[in-house]
């Protein structure tokens, strides 16, 4: 099994984080903001007339989802974040097989592919 609690938010950093409804009446609650709000705040519409969460700068990984603390390294709105994030990984994480793989190769079970410490 894997952790979490050591990952710098790889999962955070995808191109798509996809959004349902429920996910922005969720974010919408989280804030104390109307459904159309929230949709506008913290959505990016994509082609397929469905929502993606908006992103910001991240030194490690160019981009992250706007709600995660790119210093701490982690979700500001855990109790708020999109199904996607509650059922990730839903099979494997590419981090954890990444790190995995590295650990191995260096002969190292604590090498850690990153710059930063939680």
């Amino acid at each position: 099994m894997y952790s979490c609690a050591k990952c710098p938010g790889y999962c955070c950093s995808y191109e798509i984080i996809p959004v349902t409804k429920r996910d922005i009446e969720r974010l919408a609650d989280h804030f104390g903001v109307s459904f159309t709000k929230a949709k506008k705040r913290y959505t990016v519409p994509r082609d397929d007339e469905k929502y993606t969460m908006r992103r910001k700068a991240d030194e490690h990984f160019g981009k992250v989802c706007q709600f995660f603390d790119t210093e701490a390294r982690h979700c500001t709105i855990y109790s708020a974040r999109p199904s996607t994030c509650r059922t990730y990984p839903g099979g494997r994480c590419g981090y954890y097989d990444f790190l995995s793989s590295e650990r191995r190769r260096q002969e190292d079970p604590d090498h850690v592919a990153t710059t930063w410490s939680p």
